[in-house]
């Protein structure tokens, strides 16, 4: 019932093994009208299936019209009524929790919500940013400018917090100032309240820096299982000629993650991603993990690649939702590589590519 109000998550109800045949009969429709000759080697299951995520932004609005304050998702067909997060199955107990106790400050204190079309009010968003592996838990209050931190009580808010039997530890608190007129999660200013404004996760031996706003993939564990599938894919003895470690590009590299999970056998890595904060957080994540054969450009694939001198053996493709560039796909193509790896989150993108 909470599932379909919500919208977020409307396979939940079905067994997972129901979910992932329906998802492989939509993948294999997909590729089959692309006309792709393909083999497939069948889906390979997350070891989590619920309390996943890592990442949550919730919105702050009533859950009907004049209602009491609400804090979640909106609800399904509606750009205005919420659905609560109290039974939310795909977040971490501790972010449940940390929610829960935000909603119920600023309830007690009738703290009014922004309203995006009057553009009045005070409550936008929260975040909350979690790590499977340490437990560190981020939470972020983002609110316009119409009152202040005392106003809000965000001192007593982050004491509140403090104090939660939490299963992890509590990272940091951070008020986010947002006078933006769009229905966007950003930050005019940034205040941390406690602690930091990052958090530490783990990855196939390798650890992370992952701040609020960077990109992340939001099941850490089946992300851990994807990127062992590459690894596996790059490692093959095929892939090394004459004992030569291979040369990879890795495009859209984000925040450098799989570019680190292959640069043990690799002569070495190039890493392109267009947002220069992803390639500063790439830059410091493989100073972290002692990693001195990755590099990383900022810049728009299409017009980077002609800046990169050493020619690539394998090419890594993980690019957004919107896919490759019809020209950096030709450029791409161009190097007469035997091997690529394209990592998709959107199938359509991926058999038109294809």
């Amino acid at each position: 019932e909470w599932a379909g109000k919500c919208g977020g998550c409307l396979y939940q109800t079905l067994p997972y093994e129901k979910q992932l045949a329906i998802k492989e009969a939509q993948i294999k429709k997909m590729l089959d009208n692309g006309g792709t000759d393909y083999t497939f080697e069948g889906i390979v299951s997350s070891p989590v299936v619920s309390g996943y995520r890592n990442k949550v932004e919730l919105t702050f609005g009533d859950s009907y019209m004049g209602g009491p304050l609400a804090l979640g998702m909106h609800q399904r067909g509606s750009f205005y009524d919420i659905a609560g997060i109290e039974t939310c199955q795909i977040m971490t107990p501790d972010m449940r929790m940390a929610a829960m106790a935000v909603l119920d400050h600023f309830s007690k204190l009738n703290i009014p919500f922004y309203h995006r079309m009057r553009h009045e009010g005070v409550l936008r968003h929260l975040l909350l940013r979690s790590s499977a592996a340490t437990g560190e838990l981020l939470v972020a209050v983002v609110a316009s400018s119409q009152a202040d931190a005392s106003t809000m009580q965000l001192a007593e808010l982050t004491e509140k917090l403090k104090a939660l039997p939490l299963e992890g530890s509590l990272a940091g608190v951070l008020h986010i100032t947002n006078d933006s007129l769009a229905d966007v999660v950003q930050s005019d200013n940034t205040e941390v309240l406690y602690g930091k404004d990052w958090i530490t996760e783990k990855l196939l031996g390798l650890s992370f820096c992952v701040t609020l706003f960077s990109f992340f993939q939001t099941n850490s564990k089946g992300a851990e299982r994807l990127y062992s599938v590459v690894r596996d894919m790059v490692f093959t003895d095929k892939m090394i000629k004459n004992g030569e470690k291979p040369v990879i590009y890795d495009l859209y590299s984000g925040t450098g993650t799989i570019a680190q999970i292959v640069a043990p056998v690799a002569k070495e890595v190039v890493g392109i991603e267009i947002v220069e904060e992803a390639v500063e957080a790439a830059k410091i994540n493989a100073q972290l993990n002692n990693l001195d054969n990755c590099g990383f450009l900022a810049g728009d694939v299409l017009t980077s690649l002609d800046d990169v001198e050493v020619k690539p053996d394998i090419i890594i493709l993980d690019p957004p939702r919107d896919g490759v560039n019809a020209k950096a796909l030709k450029k791409i193509l161009s190097y007469e590589v035997e091997n690529i790896v394209y990592i998709s989150c959107k199938p359509t993108s991926l058999a038109r590519d294809l």
